[in-house]
């Protein structure tokens, strides 16, 4: 028979703990003073898109070909929310480290422990809080987005929600560190220390490391911004979504093991290996999946409909050959062109590199350097090309299939637009400010509500 106290823990009401949390969060100074420093950040990224994006449109709109090149999602969403992006790396980390360091120094925290509530409660309360934080945190960016359709412009629904939903997930992830790192940390500025490394230190693997081969390249892999890279390119990728879930679960059960004060440091240390060994595997099962969607409008990372459904139908494995150097350029077109698109389309596709190092030092004057061999069937042939053009009518030949005619009604218009954007430099330095001012103001007049 369970205990009074045992009962009492698991039927103790959620509520006022969630509504705790979120006040402790509207109350604090960091999220609206980050929101007050978003606007401008915001505001003058979404004006300079929007410049940029009319001086293209104005050679757009008198030549269809330019104009199928302009796409609101490169032109507009990815440098608006990449102000944001910024942001969130830099200022969201001390409104995440508030959620739970403010207890610590104060020592509030021991007084939160007593209560009927387990740890890992209490973390998923202040991560609800923290994601919170973050939506308040998107508004100026969200409403750069309602006024770009103000003005006239496009967007589309599955694009923009896929980037916002990347921006989300790497929300969350900076947020499930900064906890952690409050957990671990005694003072909120050594916990702001090590959340910054995290999302700094991310920043210098992308200007050293990336695009290196080998054991570099796998160190590149662990930046944080590499999760918003396939969301800017308008791919959902399920593996990364699921891998990104998985390190925020980590990081919050981190969190939970070092929150309570006066358990043995030995304890702490046992489940925390337990708990990355878990993610571990999680990981590497994620790895796995390599389900993924292409929801850009222009189609940019999948092949025409028509070779999609017709490669999606070559029962047997295609074994590609590439001789060249991950560094070279030719085969980042390669990977982005070809090789990324008949993985996401065809059953089984493999690539290997051929030969055991692979560099522009060492294979530049092979005679087979810049080759790369498709088998397929029993049947294989070579083309040095890294277009879709000359290698899928190649395969089609290996698989003794007929080219397929193309889908009427496939081609991307594009969407030239040119707009005014003055008006949004004084709303996002004057007018929304002053929202956030009155939020402030009125947020602080309300009363303190308890967890009891």
């Amino acid at each position: 028979m369970r205990s009074p106290e045992t009962f009492h823990v698991q039927s103790a009401p959620l509520r006022p703990l969630f509504v705790k949390e979120l006040w402790e969060t509207l109350s604090g100074r960091a999220l609206w003073i980050m929101l007050l420093l978003m606007c401008p950040l915001v505001g003058y990224s979404f004006f300079q898109a929007v410049s940029l994006y009319g001086e293209a449109s104005a050679a757009g709109l008198q030549s269809p070909v330019l104009a199928s090149t302009l796409s609101p999602l490169d032109g507009i969403l990815v440098p608006t929310l990449g102000a944001f992006y910024v942001a969130v790396t830099l200022l969201f980390p001390f409104v995440a480290i508030r959620v739970l360091g403010q207890e610590k120094e104060s020592g509030a925290l021991r007084l939160l422990v007593q209560l009927p509530y387990r740890s890992p409660t209490l973390i998923t309360a202040k991560l609800a809080a923290v994601l919170t934080a973050w939506l308040l945190a998107s508004i100026p960016a969200l409403t750069a987005l309602v006024m770009w359709e103000l003005l006239g412009g496009h967007l589309s629904a599955p694009e923009t929600l896929n980037l916002v939903c990347g921006h989300l997930l790497y929300g969350l992830l900076v947020g499930a560190i900064a906890l952690f790192a409050a957990s671990v940390s005694e003072s909120a500025a050594t916990a702001a220390i090590v959340t910054l490394a995290f999302t700094i230190g991310s920043w210098v693997l992308d200007f050293t490391v990336a695009g290196q081969p080998g054991l570099l390249a796998w160190i590149a892999s662990l930046s944080l911004t590499q999760v918003l890279h396939a969301f800017e390119q308008g791919l959902l990728p399920a593996g990364l979504v699921a891998g990104v879930c998985a390190v925020v679960f980590g990081f919050a059960a981190l969190a939970a093991v070092w929150l309570p004060p006066g358990v043995r440091l030995r304890n702490k240390v046992i489940r925390s290996i337990v708990c990355v060994f878990a993610v571990a595997l999680a990981l590497g099962l994620v790895t796995q999946i390599r389900l993924t969607f292409d929801v850009t409008e222009d189609r940019r990372n999948s092949f025409p409909i028509a070779d999609q459904h017709l490669l999606a139908t070559l029962p047997q494995p295609l074994v590609v050959t590439v001789h060249l150097a991950p560094e070279d350029p030719r085969y980042t077109d390669l990977q982005r062109n070809v090789l990324a698109k008949l993985e996401r389309t065809m059953p089984m596709v493999s690539v290997r590199l051929a030969g055991e190092r692979q560099s522009l030092a060492t294979n530049a004057g092979s005679d087979r350097y810049g080759e790369v061999e498709y088998a397929y069937g029993g049947r294989s042939d070579v083309s040095r090309s890294t277009s879709p053009r000359e290698i899928l009518p190649m395969l089609y030949g290996l698989a003794g299939v007929s080219t397929p005619a193309p889908a009427p009604g496939s081609d991307y218009p594009g969407y030239p637009l040119v707009a005014g954007s003055q008006s949004a430099l004084f709303w996002f330095f004057f007018g929304l400010p002053l929202c956030i001012a009155l939020a402030w103001w009125w947020s602080r007049r309300l009363p303190k509500p308890t967890a009891t």
